[in-house]
């Protein structure tokens, strides 16, 4: 086990980072691991938790994995209460690494305690984490994240593995002009971008073009798949592999890049249009309304001379007044925007089953991790009941089950399993929002 003290800004040198050992933790899960089973429902809440890191993980030959951590330094908390008296963020992380496939044994573990001294021109933080691991695995990494100044600890989960040379966790993307690490593999039409491959020496990269996937799901109460990628290409290309080379992805699209064209595993990049994952145009901001609006009523928006306008005419219809509908709008599209942030996939986050649950009914009241999956639960009313002269109160929930779907576009996929959730009050929760009241499932309907 090693420690890590002090951190003064930039990014600081691998050496001085490595934890031997770890585990990290993201909103992503899967894999067949030790996880805890708390409630960990402020993963996907913003009022919960202050702290939002960003992970990601590659592989770096056949015994070493790396996972990066980015802090964002408008998020962290610096205080000069210290000896140096400086501004300074506190922050303890314990990592535990677990070996999946050899039935979730413990590999490796760290501990870090961070001193991160602002500075004014940083606005983030990223430290590096070592694993010991070997081929052929999959390993599930769990990090637990301190605020010592808050007195708050953040908990995720991360699953990876080396079961391949040419899967997602053998390349690094990287910013072309500063060539800084990304943590998200969504782009806009006028960046550029560097993709390194770590798994050996390769002479071409194969870049597979998708057009984006615009269905949305079924509501839940529909015993219906949710529909994927299952079309070919629009184009193959191949460019001669160079650690140097700028690549810009202009078209909107799925840009599937792969160190060899015979084996379908790669690295994939995702352009959502230039304001992703905001909403700042009236016709991009018609499209969710199809949680909510019928065919008709989107085929109208989508074809009315004013969009802007129409939109409006939508939210005022539902709220009854301006000032209302403005309060609705709001709202709802926080939840598309959060939507977006969580659970970005191979489709735009609030496509997604778990940003369709998310965007109407609100971030769950309790979120479990499992092996594979995640569960939510909504709390409904509170039952009173009296016995014995004295009452009692029990909460129930509706909980949607989902469960981790591997995909070699993304490890962000989860599908819902409609079978084990048949009462989803779907009808009711439209009908509250189109009365103009924001749905809780724990709220009588005239609030």
């Amino acid at each position: 086990m090693k420690r890590i003290s002090s951190f003064r800004g930039g990014l600081p040198s691998l050496a001085a980072l490595l934890l031997a050992a770890g585990i990290l933790v993201s909103c992503g899960s899967t894999q067949k691991a030790v996880i805890d089973s708390k409630d960990l429902s402020y993963l996907y809440n913003p009022t919960k938790s202050p702290i939002k890191p960003r992970y990601n993980i590659v592989n770096h030959g056949d015994e070493n994995s790396v996972l990066s951590v980015k802090f964002f330094a408008a998020e962290l908390f610096f205080s000069e209460a210290n000896p140096q008296g400086v501004p300074m963020a506190q922050l303890v992380i314990s990592a535990r690494l677990h070996n999946v496939t050899a039935g979730g044994i413990l590999a490796d573990t760290a501990y870090s305690s961070l001193n991160i001294v602002k500075k004014e021109s940083v606005p983030e933080y990223v430290f590096r984490i070592s694993f010991r691991v070997e081929p052929g695995n999959e390993y599930m990494a769990e990090l637990k994240i301190l605020d010592k100044l808050r007195m708050q600890i953040v908990q995720a989960f991360i699953p990876f593995n080396t079961l391949s040379k040419y899967n997602r966790y053998n390349f690094t993307a990287l910013g072309y002009f500063l060539k800084n690490e990304l943590f998200n593999p969504v782009v806009r039409e006028n960046e550029y971008v560097d993709l390194i491959y770590n798994g050996g020496r390769t002479d071409s990269l194969y870049i597979s073009f998708y057009k984006p996937l615009k269905e949305i799901p079924y509501p839940p109460s529909m015993l219906l798949p949710e529909k994927t990628v299952d079309y070919d290409p629009e184009r193959v290309i191949a460019v001669p592999y160079s650690d140097t080379l700028p690549m810009m992805f202009r078209t909107e699209g799925i840009y599937f890049c792969s160190a060899d064209r015979q084996i379908n595993e790669g690295f994939t990049f995702f352009n959502f249009g230039n304001t992703y994952p905001n909403m700042t145009h009236a016709e991009v901001m018609i499209e969710p309304l199809a949680y909510l609006a019928s065919e008709d009523e989107m085929n109208r928006m989508r074809n009315a001379p004013g969009p802007k306008a129409a939109l409006d005419e939508f939210w005022i219809g539902c709220g009854g007044n301006v000032e209302k509908a403005r309060e609705l709008l709001r709202i709802y599209y926080t939840r598309i925007l959060y939507s977006n942030y969580y659970f970005t996939s191979y489709k735009e986050g609030w496509r997604t089953e778990r940003g369709m649950i998310y965007t109407i009914y609100g971030p769950p009241d309790k979120v479990y991790k499992t092996a594979d999956g995640e569960r939510w639960g909504y709390r409904k009313p509170v039952l009173r009941s009296s016995w014995g002269g004295r009452y009692h109160l029990r909460e129930e929930y509706l909980f949607f089950n989902f469960r981790y779907r591997a995909n070699r576009l993304t490890d962000n996929d989860y599908y819902l399993i409609r079978s084990e959730t048949l009462v989803t009050y779907w009808d009711r929760a439209v009908a509250s929002w189109r009365k103009g009241i924001v749905f809780r499932l724990d709220n009588p309907d005239d609030i």
